[in-house]
């Protein structure tokens, strides 16, 4: 139950964070901020992270994701300014 939990929250946050870099890209005048943020959350889908771990040999730390999330949260609601993005493509 608790993996269910978790590969659910893992693929919610992936799919968030790369809503939240295609409206970058594709409203305001930032889609460069959009790719980084689009290429960013690649790290949260699942197989992508398995893949990463298959080519390396390395996992990608939960701290170091967890930090990464932050960082596209806050540069998005802060300074990438998404909310007035989202009001001005739908207004």
């Amino acid at each position: 139950m608790k993996q269910g939990i978790a590969l659910f929250l893992k693929w919610l946050f992936a799919v968030l964070f790369s809503a939240i870099g295609l409206v970058n890209c594709f409203v305001g005048n930032d889609p460069e901020f959009g790719i980084f943020i689009l290429l960013s959350s690649l790290f949260f889908y699942p197989p992508l992270r398995l893949v990463f771990q298959q080519k390396t040999g390395r996992k990608i730390p939960t701290l170091v994701l967890i930090l990464l999330g932050l960082f596209i949260v806050w540069s998005s609601l802060g300074v990438g300014e998404l909310l007035e993005k989202i009001n001005m493509s739908l207004g």
